[in-house]
């Protein structure tokens, strides 16, 4: 029964004239101009300071940084790997490296140097952190040139105090932010080709009247369901791949990490986001209905998704409300493996709470559907 049921399934999308062709015209539109999208400022900067040189000025230098309101002091590491580490974790985005000898080099040189070390996988982020540190440190050059309060207390009497600024950008190097957008793009399309075409489903049947010869049939709730989704998997797995052979010769994007990782992670994305999708078909009587309920979620979903805007610089109550959002977890996903390459060991949290999205959608997909006989 399930052999003719997805037969039925896949004649109705080839036949159709509309979808055949969004499925090669969206992801070339999408790919091609979403990822050009304007940047945002961003707050609540994880810092991590390394002072090697324990002097009045570096306290000093690191009290005027925190004092600024764009960073959040995370922790004093004992040295440069330490502090890289904090980073590879997501314990810190910006790291502030006082070297030692920094307080005499003033003294006596006239000159000293910091090293600023930025977390660019997100490239707006690392990009504005790193001027926003930059600016603070030369405000800190101009006080002690004039031979403030810190310089008489540390014996420092300046008259041109400078710094030598060296930026280190992690993952993405060239602050490309198109390189952090294309990935996250990926997962939009995604989701709204996967969730908007089986939420049209079943309420296109009802509306067109076949619903009632599939409910006088022996095919189970299960087969039908099961029957709806495959077809818009498959179609998902191909404009995934699409976008990604895009991303290969427009950008030139390619993961760090694994690709098998990638598609385990996409196959079960598409699964939970196709089973919603049905989820809403279920409750809807005709098409417009569906539209707007998804069109609702879609949109909640994508704006607290990271996708333009960090999900920490968002306030406490939105960020739990992030908890509940399927695409945070494949967008920060694809991200971590496109980027930093991260293993499938790194991104365990991340499968199990998009294999719970999975099964909830699915099964409540497969009880919603009242099959009448």
């Amino acid at each position: 029964m399930l052999k003719y049921l997805l037969e039925k399934e896949f004649k109705q999308i080839i036949r159709n004239k509309f979808i055949p062709r969004m499925i090669i015209a969206m992801p070339l539109f999408m790919m091609l101009v979403m990822p050009w999208a304007a940047n945002q400022e961003v707050s609540n900067i994880l810092l991590t300071v390394v002072d090697n040189d324990h002097s009045t000025a570096s306290e000093e230098l690191i009290r005027k940084t925190v004092s600024s309101g764009y960073f959040i002091f995370q922790s004093v590491a004992d040295g440069s790997a330490e502090a890289f580490k904090n980073v590879d974790s997501g314990k810190a985005d910006i790291i502030l490296d006082i070297p030692y000898g920094f307080e005499k080099q003033l003294l006596t040189e006239r000159i000293s140097s910091v090293m600023i070390s930025s977390n660019s996988v997100n490239g707006t982020k690392g990009i504005l952190a790193t001027s926003y540190l930059s600016t603070i440190v030369n405000d800190f050059s101009a006080m002690i040139s004039e031979n403030s309060e810190l310089a008489h207390d540390s014996g420092i009497v300046l008259s041109g105090a400078s710094f030598s600024i060296i930026p280190q950008y992690k993952f993405n190097p060239h602050l490309d932010y198109k390189v952090f957008m294309v990935p996250a793009i990926m997962v939009m399309l995604l989701t709204l080709i996967t969730g908007f075409l089986p939420a049209f489903n079943i309420v296109g049947e009802k509306e067109a009247g076949t619903i009632e010869q599939i409910n006088v049939t022996p095919a189970s709730r299960f087969q039908f369901i099961l029957a709806k989704l495959i077809p818009y998997w498959c179609i998902g797995l191909i404009v995934f791949t699409l976008c990604m052979v895009l991303a290969v010769f427009v950008y030139s994007l390619i993961p760090v990490g694994s690709l098998i990782t990638v598609y385990v992670f996409a196959i079960i994305y598409i699964v939970a986001v196709s089973g919603m999708g049905l989820v809403v078909s279920n409750y809807s009587d005709t098409l417009q209905q569906a539209m707007f309920v998804m069109f609702f979620f879609i949109m909640i979903f994508l704006l607290m998704s990271g996708l333009l805007t960090p999900v920490g610089s968002m306030p406490d109550w939105a960020q739990f409300i992030t908890i509940f959002n399927p695409l945070k977890y494949f967008i920060s996903v694809m991200r971590m493996v496109y980027l930093k390459g991260s293993s499938f060991s790194e991104l365990v949290p991340y499968f199990f709470a998009l294999c719970g999205f999975a099964v909830v959608f699915n099964t409540w997909a497969i009880l919603g559907y009242r099959k009448r006989s």
